[in-house]
């Protein structure tokens, strides 16, 4: 087998499986392992996977898109899927923390449609004018230092605010969902201190991504998916990734 055969096929391997093993792949190739390092290397030149200790990995996008606003009207029909799955998990008199995130937004705009008493808090500016003149919603505003795209809060004040709460569901938003490496994942590092804290102080806490986000990450680790209650996404990921969120004791809520 030529070279680039052998790397053609350690990719079709990788796309297939998710990761890859040196030591598998120098038996089932009958060459060194040191030879297989050698592709795996020239194989991140090229930028086609990401090396990790013993192997490789599929290299996930990182597309940095991060003020909200440009973000509104992207995925919008998978945004609407997701924001009914979870409706459904809310109860009559819950207190619902939603933060800075657009399928957040897709929910507050359902909710406003909701005729059930609820106590919504949320960081988010857009949700609290949705929600702040409905009749039967308690709008409670986690303010403190306004964030750098100027759609919500974060920083110190929030933070002691949000340790103060005992929400019965949460509902958090994620830029990168990593079910092989157990992560989620956001852009911002505050923003993801509020996203952990929000997750421990809930009774239940869901993240909600659409499906294309288990293949993208962002640069801040935020929670291990083990803490979440579940995940909710537009459609059904991979059977790997079903299997790993299985492994986890994570529910998966696909509409």
């Amino acid at each position: 087998m030529f070279l680039e055969e052998r790397q053609e096929s350690i990719m079709n391997m990788l796309n297939a499986e998710g990761k890859v093993r040196v030591k598998e792949l120098s038996e089932k190739f009958g060459v060194t392992e040191d030879c297989i390092r050698k592709d795996l290397g020239s194989l991140e030149k090229q930028g086609r996977l990401k090396r990790t200790y013993g192997g490789a990995v599929v290299l996930r996008e990182n597309n940095h898109v991060i003020e909200i606003s440009k973000r509104k009207t992207t995925d919008v029909d998978a945004k609407r899927r997701i924001a009914h799955a979870a409706v459904k998990l809310i109860h009559d008199r819950d207190m619902v923390f939603l933060d800075i995130s657009t399928s957040n937004l897709a929910i507050a705009e359902l909710l406003a449609k909701d005729q059930r008493e609820l106590t919504i808090v949320t960081n988010m500016i857009d949700i609290l004018l949705i929600l702040a003149n409905h009749p039967k919603i308690r709008v409670v505003f986690a303010g403190g230092k306004i964030n750098k795209s100027r759609d919500g809060f974060w920083g110190g004040m929030t933070m002691d605010f949000i340790s103060r709460l005992k929400p019965d569901v949460a509902f958090v938003g994620a830029i990168g969902v990593d079910a092989m490496e157990n992560s989620v994942s956001t852009y911002d590092i505050e923003d993801g201190i509020n996203k952990a804290q929000i997750i421990r102080v809930s009774k239940r806490a869901y993240v909600v991504a659409e499906a294309r986000k288990l293949s993208t990450d962002g640069n801040y680790n935020y929670a291990t998916l083990d803490t979440l209650s579940g995940l909710i996404t537009d459609s059904m990921p991979s059977e790997k990734v079903c299997e790993a969120l299985a492994r986890y004791g994570v529910e998966l809520i696909v509409p």
